[in-house]
């Protein structure tokens, strides 16, 4: 092989190595928001949760307004 040849290898070989650790970084910081909102979506739930087991027991969803 070619000096030239070996050159632009390790070329490609640097880039390549530089877009994986990019890549890496932001899988990386993608995982953290997804645990962050994985989180939040649980809080949510509870409070939701909590909310309707506080709520009255009466099945009122389904009743006509008093004005019909």
């Amino acid at each position: 092989m070619s000096e030239q040849r070996f050159i632009d290898l390790e070329t490609r070989l640097a880039y390549q190595d530089q877009l994986l650790q990019e890549l890496n970084d932001a899988v990386t910081s993608q995982q953290a928001k997804i645990m962050q909102l994985d989180e939040q979506c649980k809080s949510l739930i509870a409070r939701v949760r909590a909310i309707a087991d506080a709520a009255p027991a009466g099945d009122s969803g389904d009743e006509m307004p008093p004005h019909y």
